[in-house]
């Protein structure tokens, strides 16, 4: 998005709500917590928030996201087709039961789609993992919302 005297009329919601949006970080900052105890590293962790990130369109969260996947030790090769995931073998059966539930979460499918996607990723997955990465998927989606809504921009880096 090019910068125009337009978007400088979005209200920033973070910025406007600050008290919600800490509310917001502390819900992140508990579903962190439950990842690990999941056993999710944080590489697994940020993984699922790039793909929720791709399918809702957030450039700065991929912006963001895509950077601490990579400091978490994500390959370049891994996230180049992250949106083709089920056409590659580079991820596990764990990884791939993540995504699809972390897609169901996001697109929130019919409810036939949504029972053979949750039914797949129960073979890989306990209920402390279902749980953790469907609150994973929840809570970028809110992230998403939060940054769409509010036109947060990608700056360049140099």
């Amino acid at each position: 998005m090019s910068s125009t005297s337009a978007e400088n009329d979005y209200v920033h919601i973070d910025r406007q709500s600050p008290a919600v949006y800490q509310a917001q970080i502390a819900v992140a900052k508990a579903i962190r917590h439950e990842a690990r105890e999941a056993g999710f590293d944080r590489r697994f962790v940020e993984l699922v928030n790039v793909r929720v990130s791709q399918i809702n369109r957030c450039a700065y969260c991929l912006d963001v996201h895509v950077a601490a996947s990579l400091a978490a030790g994500e390959t370049q090769q891994r996230l180049a087709v992250l949106p083709a995931w089920r056409e590659t073998t580079l991820f596990s059966d764990r990884e791939v039961a993540a995504l699809t539930l972390a897609e169901s979460v996001t697109n929130l499918p019919d409810a036939h789609s949504q029972e053979a996607d949750y039914a797949f990723a129960r073979r890989f997955l306990s209920a402390q993992e279902m749980s953790a990465v469907s609150w994973i998927a929840v809570t970028m989606n809110a992230f998403n919302r939060i940054s769409i809504v509010s036109h947060h921009p990608v700056r360049p880096t140099n």
